[in-house]
């Protein structure tokens, strides 16, 4: 008879054991796919938007919002191009 063993695997942000199916892997640690959130709003996070300071996770509005006032802040996120603007005429 065989058993299913879970994985040694630990969720960083609840400690408890992150099962194959549940599991979802952000610089080298295991969450749980619903502990991938953002200390500070705690909404949840994509892995293509998200950035973290010293294993601390942020959504892109917090992480900008709490760095860039502080002079510690890089830019590490993915966005789309912006279309080039428009410029309008100036009237003399």
């Amino acid at each position: 008879m065989s058993s299913f063993t879970g994985t040694q695997q630990k969720c960083k942000a609840c400690e408890k054991t992150v099962y194959p199916v549940e599991l979802l892997s952000a610089d080298g640690v295991s969450y749980h796919k619903s502990c991938f959130k953002c200390t500070h709003c705690k909404s949840r996070l994509q892995l293509s938007r998200y950035s973290s300071m010293e294993g601390v996770l942020y959504c892109k509005p917090h992480y900008e919002q709490l760095f860039k006032e502080s002079g510690s802040f890089t830019k590490n996120f993915q966005s789309p191009a912006k279309p080039a603007e428009k410029s309008s005429p100036e009237l003399v």
